[in-house]
């Protein structure tokens, strides 16, 4: 069975938006030995389209949307203009009605927004956009702070490298989780990362590439299991436990202990929500030793319990 992707692409698109989900599509196939994905290059109008970078792609145009399994809306400065193209839309809202699934990269959310496509559903755009999204389209619930969002048959994702993560889930929701690894393992993908995963890293939050407490930061982040108290962190430093403390918030804005608790609760929430291992254990290897330590935790952050989180990415 072979499954029709639309790829919608406009003057000034993100190459790696549209280039990235392709290479996944494509070499998915191959995993499978077959014609998984038929893939179409679509825009306004026929012919080359110039990306942000100037390098083009070729596209067909606009057809009538009936056999699309998957409607596929890139990003790029050509979202932003706020002008967009009513034909565009309109055969964007048809594209959406008939698809099996509709889908956008970055800023690609805006589109879909546009065309009203969006409206009552929960979606994430690059962190940068974010605000702007949620200004523009009220009836829309965006979610600043997540790789990539399904809320039903409707899939957005963050900006630019989030888009093969996308199309990496999109693999496993149709080919299977082992397809799906294999085609990272293809695309030279460490780990495909959950969707609920935050678009940013408490580790490059609070520490500079620079700064004296970097290396440290890693370091704890690979034994989070292992108990951290201040007096650890300081003689891993080489520093008095109340130097250590007063240096180390003025360098990050924050105390050691809570710096532990965000890097804890980072790894607690991927395993939570791309997982299965039981709260318990998760508790465990994460350092928060008590279930209940993370469930408080974990609603001073998030507003929701472990449990609540796990659910609503499964659903």
């Amino acid at each position: 069975m072979s499954r029709t992707i639309a790829v919608v692409i406009f003057p000034e698109f993100q190459l790696l938006d549209a280039a990235g989900p392709i290479a996944a599509f494509e070499l998915a196939g191959r995993e499978t030995g077959s014609e998984a994905y038929r893939i179409r290059v679509v825009a306004r109008s026929a012919g080359p389209v110039a990306s942000s970078s100037g390098v083009m792609l070729t596209a067909g145009g606009l057809f009538p949307p009936s056999g699309i399994d998957t409607l596929l809306v890139v990003g790029g400065m050509g979202t932003r203009d706020r002008d967009a193209d009513p034909e565009l839309l309109r055969w964007l809202r048809e594209a959406a009605g008939v698809a099996r699934r509709v889908t956008s990269v970055c800023t690609g959310a805006f589109l879909l927004a546009d065309a009203g496509v969006l409206d009552g559903r929960r979606a994430t755009t690059h962190w940068r956009y974010a605000a702007g999204l949620a200004r523009h389209y009220p009836a829309v619930r965006v979610e600043p702070d997540r790789i990539f969002i399904r809320d039903g048959n409707i899939w957005t994702s963050a900006g630019i490298t989030a888009g093969i993560d996308l199309a990496l889930a999109l693999v496993a929701d149709d080919l299977g989780e082992a397809v799906a690894k294999r085609t990272a393992h293809r695309l030279v993908v460490h780990q495909r990362r959950p969707g609920g995963q935050s678009q940013f890293s408490a580790l490059l939050d609070l520490g500079r590439p620079d700064g004296r407490f970097t290396g440290l930061l890693g370091w704890a982040r690979e034994r989070l299991h292992e108990p951290m108290p201040v007096e650890r962190l300081a003689e891993r430093a080489a520093m008095s436990p109340r130097h250590f403390a007063r240096a180390f918030a003025a360098e990050t804005g924050t105390t050691p202990a809570k710096a532990i608790e965000r890097l804890r609760l980072e790894a607690a929430r991927a395993h939570v929500e791309g997982g299965s291992e039981p709260i318990d254990r998760l508790a465990e290897i994460t350092g928060f030793r008590d279930p209940e330590r993370m469930r408080r935790a974990f609603i001073r952050a998030f507003g929701q319990p472990p449990q609540s989180l796990r659910r609503a990415a499964r659903a």
